[in-house]
């Protein structure tokens, strides 16, 4: 065991000086004081080494004893992490508050995991079998939504000698494996180094999409399984309400949600909401498929650092299950913002704004930690990771280094827009200055799954859109009665779109959730106006006439149909409009 001894302290940085040190490596936890604060060794120098420790280090002072664990800072996975809430180190805190009440305590010691509940094992494999790192030798249901399989630790290769079904806690052994080494004993819990990305076989290209419900992203800018997007936004434009969506809606079996540095008041709402929440699939609550890191600004800034790495790992772990995963992670400047400080402390030298100058490559290897993957183990299982990273932008600026950063790597972009937020426009997500690289790759799947022409009528809406804006230049200028009727036929278009498709209502019932085939028929309806009424125009029908169609109301209604309905109400509402076209044409040959 090294030991050493601290000979400053810099806030949350402890710089530790001893010639027993020199044993120690980069990474690995250590316990400071006789507090047993919790650290971490993030520099070396000789027989010095640079601490980051995850608690508050008020009343440290030089001479207190350093003692180093050995092994780097890890998360401990197995059955009971769904539906758990842990800080940014994995201390779960609902155990925590048990012991020291509403406020974090230093040097409180509780394990992850529960220790005392007994899981029932039932095994996949029998005596004999031989097994390698990935293979699933048994299951414990530990919600009625999650089956959790028990699998082979990474580097583990051999022969089961000992296996049986029963009730276990996560701490006695369940199976044996007989390796190279001897017979080998394990429980249903593995840990894993948070700092390094758990292996898989193969990554595979990202042509399917993740379905959100949310008609601006699944319409406009989709996301695939295993993709990365990151939501830019200035205070109060919704990133927090889009993430929560996200979280509710999305086609995955297990959401991770890091709220990194967020306010308390955020992240209350986060703890009393998803308990509260229906899954859509299966009417339970959407606990029983979370799990929640909570690391709020008040919590030490060293474990914000450490938290998005734990929420990733969990990820990973589950992703390895064959679950599709969807982690959010709200926000990445916060997390940025620790780097920076932790820096400053090391007296390394600034990079842009005060960011170290590794900033682009440390969020480059969180994102890159995504991916649909053919995970390890017998046969071709396949799991996919999203990652949904929140950015908090000074004043809204984009051109800041954590955006410019983040947009460097991820594939889409949700910019949100503080002019649609105060206009009441949410998902405030603004479909000029927005883009997914995805889209091209997964058109097939979308043409293929829900309609041939679904990509063609995605462009036609853009189309609009895009002219809208050009238009609206010219409108300023010289006013609305300068255009021609078919330029304020497209104004109108346009606006049916931006009101009747682009806007969604959270709070509402049905329009918290669009399906896409409700969105292809929304879609189809937005346009059958626009063609019929361009074709009236030509055939002499008054502008005015087309406006005022009451049809037109019935399409902007039709989002609050219910699924069940919305075949015979999209043909309701076509024939509707047949007939004020008809009108609105007889009407200029009575004039």
């Amino acid at each position: 065991m090294t030991e050493g001894t601290i000979t400053k302290v810099a806030g949350p940085l402890v710089t530790v000086i001893a010639e027993g040190m020199r044993n120690a490596d980069m990474f690995d936890v250590v316990r400071v004081s006789d507090k047993h604060l919790i650290g971490e060794i993030i520099e070396m120098h000789g027989d010095k080494a640079s601490i980051q420790v995850y608690e508050e280090t008020a009343g440290l002072g030089p001479g207190e004893k350093v003692v180093s664990t050995g092994k780097p800072l890890s998360v401990e996975l197995g059955p009971g992490l769904i539906g758990s809430i842990f800080d940014g180190i994995q201390r779960p805190l609902a155990e925590i508050m048990k012991v020291s009440g509403t406020n974090l305590q230093r040097g409180v010691e509780v394990p992850s995991l529960p220790r005392d509940k007994k899981w029932h094992f039932t095994p996949a494999k029998k005596v004999g079998d031989e097994v390698a790192a990935g293979d699933t030798v048994g299951t414990v249901q530990e919600t009625a939504i999650v089956n959790h399989k028990i699998m082979v630790p990474n580097r583990i290769k051999g022969k089961i000698v000992e296996i049986a079904e029963g009730d276990y806690t996560v701490e006695e052994t369940v199976y044996k494996i007989e390796t190279d080494k001897g017979v080998k004993e394990f429980t249903l819990m593995q840990s894993w180094p948070v700092r390094v990305g758990r292996p898989y076989k193969r990554k595979l290209s990202p042509d399917i999409p993740l379905v959100t419900g949310q008609r601006v992203i699944d319409t406009l800018f989709p996301i695939a399984k295993g993709g990365v997007a990151a939501v830019p936004g200035p205070f109060g434009s919704g990133k927090t309400v889009v993430q929560h969506q996200l979280a509710k809606w999305a086609a995955a079996d297990i959401i991770v949600y890091i709220g990194c540095g967020e306010r308390g008041n955020e992240m209350t709402d986060v703890l009393n909401e998803f308990p509260e929440l229906k899954d859509p699939r299966t009417g339970n609550s959407l606990m029983e498929r979370t799990v929640l890191i909570a690391n709020t600004s008040d919590m030490p800034v060293a474990a914000r650092e450490a938290s998005i790495y734990t929420g990733i790992t969990i990820a990973e772990y589950f992703r390895d299950m064959g679950y599709t995963v969807a982690l959010m992670a709200d926000s990445t400047s916060r997390w940025a913002e620790a780097l920076r400080e932790m820096s400053g402390r090391l007296e390394e030298m600034p990079g842009e704004e005060g960011y170290p100058a590794y900033l682009g490559s440390r969020l480059a290897q969180f994102y890159e930690r995504a991916g649909r993957v053919i995970v390890n183990g017998e046969g071709e299982t396949e799991g996919a990771l999203s990652v949904i990273g929140a950015v908090s932008p000074p004043g809204g600026d984009i051109s800041e280094p954590v955006s410019q950063a983040t947009l460097r790597i991820v594939k889409v972009f949700w910019g949100l827009d503080s002019a649609l937020a105060y206009k009441r426009h949410f998902p405030a997500i603004n479909w000029l200055t927005s883009y997914s690289l995805y889209a091209d790759s997964l058109s097939d799947w979308f043409n293929k799954n829900v309609k041939p022409d679904w990509y063609k009528l995605r462009g036609r809406l853009m189309t609009i859109l895009q002219e809208e804006s050009e238009l609206e230049e010219i409108v300023k200028l010289v006013g609305m009665d300068a255009l021609s009727p078919s330029d304020r036929l497209k104004l109108e278009a346009a606006r049916s779109i931006r009101e009747d498709y682009l806007h969604q209502n959270a709070f509402d019932e049905v329009d918290t959730y669009t399906s896409l085939n409700k969105q292809y028929l929304l879609m189809e309806l937005i346009l059958a106006f626009y063609d019929k009424s361009l074709e009236a125009l030509g055939k002499g029908a008054a502008i005015e006439k087309i406006v005022a169609m009451p049809s037109r109301e019935r399409i902007g209604r039709f989002k609050y149909a219910d699924e069940k309905q919305t075949e015979s109400e999209y043909n309701e509402i076509l024939s509707e409009l047949d007939s004020d076209i008809e009108k609105a044409v007889k009407a200029k040959d009575e004039d």
